[in-house]
């Protein structure tokens, strides 16, 4: 008679052990997460557990597209053009969708935006439109680097150019479509001259204004386009100043603000030429005849003024660059008004400008709320200060950003910013319930502060450059 051996006293359904197997790799996930969590947070204080998910989300957007291009088609309707101009080749690809900020990229891999985009090996210089979930709507290719984007203003939206301007010193610009992408016109400096890597429109959008270098006399030029035929230069005259790079239009339609850098450089050289002896201005022009209506110079021969965007009361924002001994502690962000006899500095806490490490890259203000966002690649954040206080809200651990545009969508205050990791971050500007606020400053009596600021990044396989610009 065979006796039947007795169920272990240990066995165990067969779904308990799969049960049993899950619960370790989540807790095994769990604790990975963790850990990485905690020292993504030693070297960036504003990250969070959200970071993962919207990483996961992108990712398995990725691999659906990638894995059904068939959907991929006829939903978005890629299309891809070549023109040629000069013996030059520009590539464009474009998907159906509302453009609302372009930006330059430093390193770009053409078939971003296709179907094989995990095939792709080419990269390059180009320009990029975004839209309103800071994904790619256009991409086109570049033979160098570009630096300023420039949106001419028009009440057609759909027709408007867009200004792209090669990275100082070049003696090329290029006329994209600003809904396309698509190559318009390719400008090539005339004799004795080079861009400096900045322009401005006329209110009206018919006339285009680029800070040029007379390569003989190492003068500062403004030069004058006509948009309406084919950005022909019709006229120059003096910027009053050295090293003009970027320009901007005053609210009044009258009067070009200019950022006079002071630098001396040869053509086709980067090298700074009188360091010891430069004289950065900032100089308000007549903008039909060129006359110097009034300039204002920094505290120091050696804060060179680089970056500038204007408020709608007209009050200018000053980013500075400077140029002289690396341990000085000399204000980088200032504001001028005209009339006024010299530059205000917007206030840091201890008056701790080195965090900024001597580099502004870029400024914009949002005139609606009072809020001005500056950007720094070698300090490795981005500020936002009130205007009205002159008082720095907070600031941003951001490697290499640069580029910075208000984010003016669904009424949401806050500003976009890009960097050279391939990053879109949103930088939301949040009012907080402050009561008894002093009209000077942005705190109550308990310290509490009128605002916070919230961050969401979006990432891209390229290397944003240095300017970003809203439509």
């Amino acid at each position: 008679m065979t006796r039947l051996s007795k169920p272990s006293a240990t066995a165990q359904p067969w779904w308990y052990e799969g049960l049993k197997g899950i619960a370790g790799t989540l807790c095994g996930t769990a604790a990975i997460v963790g850990a990485h969590h905690w020292y993504r947070k030693q070297q960036h204080p504003e990250a969070t557990l959200r970071d993962y998910t919207d990483g996961v989300r992108q990712r398995l957007t990725e691999l659906t597209r990638t894995q059904m291009p068939d959907m991929q088609h006829q939903y978005h309707s890629i299309t891809s053009s070549s023109i040629y101009q000069d013996g030059i080749r520009y590539q464009t690809q474009q998907l159906p969708r509302t453009v609302c900020w372009v930006s330059g990229v430093a390193s770009m891999p053409y078939q971003h935006l296709a179907d094989n985009a995990s095939d792709s090996t080419e990269a390059g210089y180009g320009v990029v439109g975004i839209d309103a979930e800071r994904q790619l709507v256009w991409q086109t290719t570049m033979p160098e680097r570009v630096h300023d984007i420039v949106v001419q203003p028009s009440a057609d939206t759909a027709t408007r150019d867009v200004v792209v301007m090669g990275r100082r010193p070049s003696e090329r610009f290029w006329v994209l479509g600003s809904n396309h992408g698509q190559l318009k016109h390719a400008i090539t400096a005339p004799i004795h001259r080079h861009f400096y890597g900045h322009a401005c429109y006329s209110l009206d959008g018919l006339l285009l204004y680029v800070s040029e270098n007379d390569t003989v006399e190492l003068t500062g030029k403004i030069g004058v386009y006509d948009a309406q035929h084919g950005y022909q230069k019709i006229k120059e005259f003096d910027a009053y100043g050295i090293g003009p790079h970027e320009l901007v239009m005053h609210p009044d339609g009258e009067t070009l603000i200019i950022a006079n850098g002071g630098i001396k450089t040869e053509q086709a050289s980067r090298k700074e030429l009188n360091l010891d002896s430069m004289r950065p201005t900032l100089a308000y022009l007549n903008r039909y005849d060129g006359r110097l209506l009034e300039e204002v110079t920094p505290e120091h021969t050696q804060m060179s003024i680089r970056h500038l965007d204007v408020h709608d009361d007209g009050r200018v924002m000053i980013g500075v660059q400077f140029q002289g001994e690396r341990h000085l502690n000399v204000p980088l962000v200032l504001t001028h008004q005209r009339g006024e006899p010299s530059l205000t500095a917007m206030q840091m806490p201890n008056g701790a400008w080195q965090r900024f490490h001597q580099y502004i890259a870029s400024v914009a203000v949002d005139s609606a709320r009072d809020l001005l966002c500056v950007t720094t690649p070698i300090g490795g954040c981005a500020a936002v200060f009130d205007v009205a206080t002159h008082t720095l809200i907070d600031s941003v651990k951001l490697p290499d950003c640069a580029g910075a545009a208000v984010h003016a969508l669904a009424d949401e205050a806050g500003f976009i910013v890009s960097d050279g990791q391939g990053q879109l971050t949103h930088i939301a500007v949040i009012e907080n319930d402050v009561k008894d606020k002093d009209a000077n400053s942005d705190t109550d009596s308990k310290g509490n502060t009128r605002y916070h600021l919230e961050v969401q990044h979006v990432h891209h396989r390229m290397s944003f450059d240095n300017h970003l610009q809203a439509l």
